[in-house]
C-alpha cells in the first residue's frame, strides 16, 4: 500500500511540474515510412531555460511518450521519428510539454573516435566509419594516391561491408566520397579526383561538430579541396562542410543523411565543368559485387544495363552478401533541392573493368551542364542512404523518398 501511494505521489508531482507548450497535427499527404520530422520552435513560447521538452503522440489510447531531440541554430527545431508507415492523406496528433530535470536518455547511435576514424554505432553495431587521418596507398604505389576525408567501411545492418577503397584498378576510389573531376580555376584545369595527375586532392581539416542524441547522431567535418597550384603555391579552392547523421530508427535498416556544402574562397570562384564524373555522392562497391550478382533499379525503372546517364530521384544498388538473406544494398536518394534534380547518374556498365562488371555508382549534378561556384556563395547538395539486408522494391523506395523529399505540413493548434 505504501509503494502504491509513493508511486501516485511521484506521478502527481511529475504532472505538476510539466507544462503544455503546444498541440499540433502532422498532415501526411504522401505515404511515408519511418519519417524524420521537425517542428520549428521559433513561434512557440520556448527557450532553452524553459526546461526539457517532452513529446507525446495522441490517439484513441491516450498520450504515448515518444523520443525527440532538440537542434539549435538559426532556428530551433525539435526532431522526432514518425515510426512505421504513415498512410497517404492521414493525420497524426501530438502534444509537446516542458518539464524540469527529466532523466537523460542514452543516444540510440553512439560516436566512437579512435586515432584514425570517427565511427557511428547503433546499439554497438557498426554503421560507418569516417577516415580523418591520411590513408596511404599500398607500398610501391604512387604516393599521390594518399588522401583523407571519406567514408569506409559502410556496413549493412547485419555486418556486411559494402564499400571499398584503393581498388587496384582505381587507387583513387575511396568508399563513399564526392571529389570533383574536371574543374577550372580561371584558365587552368584542376582535377581533385584523379590524384595521380598531381593537380589537386581533398583533405580533412577539422571537426566542426559532433552530436549524440535520441533521434540522430553524427558530425560535421571541414574538408578542403586543395589546388596544387600549377607552378605556384598550394591553395584552398573549395571549403566543404560535410554533414553526416545517422537516424535512430531501426536495427534492421540504417538511415543516413549525407549533406555537402561548398564555398570557394578564390577571388573568381571555380568552374565545375560538365563531365560524367564529379561531386555529388560517389560509391565504390565491395569487390564481391560484379555483373552477375549485382543489380540496379532507378525511380524511372532503369536497370544497370541502361541507368548510366539517365536521371533519377532514387536508385537502389544491391548485390550478393554473406548475410542470411543473401543480399544487401543501398537506396540512394537525391533531394529535390539539389542542382539538376532529378539527378544524372554515373553507373558503371556491365563490361566495366575488363568485363568483370564491378560496381560504381554516383549522382553527378554536373554531368550535362557546367556549374560555376561564385565567390562568397555557398552551395548545398543533400542525399540520404537507406542501407539494408535482403531486397528492396520500388514501392518501398518511393515511401522512403517521400519521407526525405519534403517535410510534412504541421498545423499548430491554438
Amino acid at each position: 500500500m505504501k509503494l502504491k501511494l509513493l508511486t501516485l505521489m511521484i506521478l502527481a508531482s511529475s504532472h505538476l511540474v510539466s507544462q503544455e507548450l503546444a498541440k499540433f497535427t502532422v498532415q501526411v499527404e504522401k505515404e511515408l515510412i519511418d519519417a524524420p520530422v521537425s517542428l520549428v520552435l521559433d513561434g512557440l513560447n520556448y527557450n532553452t531555460d524553459s526546461g526539457d521538452l517532452l513529446l507525446f503522440e495522441v490517439d484513441e489510447n491516450g498520450e504515448t511518450p515518444i523520443p525527440s531531440q532538440l537542434e539549435t541554430g538559426h532556428s530551433a527545431k525539435l526532431w522526432f521519428i514518425m515510426k512505421g508507415v504513415s498512410a497517404k492523406n492521414s493525420k497524426r496528433n501530438f502534444i509537446l510539454k516542458t518539464e524540469k530535470n527529466t532523466d537523460f536518455q542514452q543516444p540510440g547511435v553512439r560516436i566512437q573516435k579512435k586515432h584514425k576514424d570517427l565511427s557511428l554505432l547503433f546499439n554497438e553495431k557498426p554503421v560507418l566509419s569516417y577516415r580523418f587521418e591520411t590513408t596511404f596507398p599500398p607500398e610501391g604505389v604512387n604516393p599521390l594516391y594518399k588522401r583523407s576525408g571519406f567514408i569506409h567501411p559502410l556496413w549493412s545492418p547485419k555486418g556486411e561491408v559494402l564499400s571499398r577503397i584503393q581498388a587496384p584498378d582505381h587507387y583513387h576510389h575511396y568508399g563513399i566520397w564526392g571529389p570533383w573531376t574536371l574543374t577550372h580555376i580561371d584558365d587552368r584545369e584542376v582535377d581533385f579526383w584523379n590524384l595521380a595527375k598531381g593537380q589537386g586532392t581533398v583533405k580533412f581539416k577539422s571537426f566542426l561538430a559532433e552530436v549524440e542524441g535520441e533521434i540522430f547522431s553524427g558530425f560535421k567535418a571541414l574538408q578542403q579541396h586543395i589546388d596544387f597550384g600549377g607552378q605556384g603555391e598550394d591553395q584552398v579552392a573549395m571549403n566543404e562542410i560535410l554533414d553526416v547523421r545517422a537516424w535512430n530508427i531501426s536495427e534492421k535498416v540504417w538511415v543516413i543523411d549525407y549533406t555537402t556544402s561548398l564555398n570557394s574562397p578564390l577571388p573568381n570562384g571555380i568552374m565545375l565543368n560538365a563531365y560524367r564524373y564529379g561531386g555529388g555522392i560517389g560509391f565504390r562497391a565491395t569487390e564481391k559485387w560484379h555483373k552477375n550478382n549485382c543489380s540496379v533499379l532507378t525511380s524511372e525503372g532503369k536497370s544497370r544495363a541502361d541507368a548510366d546517364g539517365s536521371l533519377a530521384r532514387w536508385c537502389i544498388v544491391e548485390g550478393e552478401s554473406d548475410t542470411d538473406e543473401g543480399r544487401s544494398g543501398i537506396l540512394f536518394l537525391s533531394h529535390p533541392s539539389n542542382r539538376m534534380h532529378p539527378e544524372p547518374m554515373r553507373v558503371w556498365p556491365l563490361n566495366a573493368n575488363e568485363d568483370r562488371g564491378d560496381m560504381y555508382f554516383e549522382f553527378v549534378p554536373i554531368r550535362y551542364e557546367d556549374w560555376k561556384l561564385e565567390p562568397l556563395h555557398s552551395y548545398t547538395l543533400k542525399y540520404r542512404m537507406i542501407v539494408f539486408d535482403g531486397e528492396m522494391n520500388a514501392e518501398t523506395a518511393e515511401k522512403y523518398w517521400n519521407s526525405f523529399s519534403s517535410m510534412p505540413k504541421i498545423e499548430i493548434k491554438k
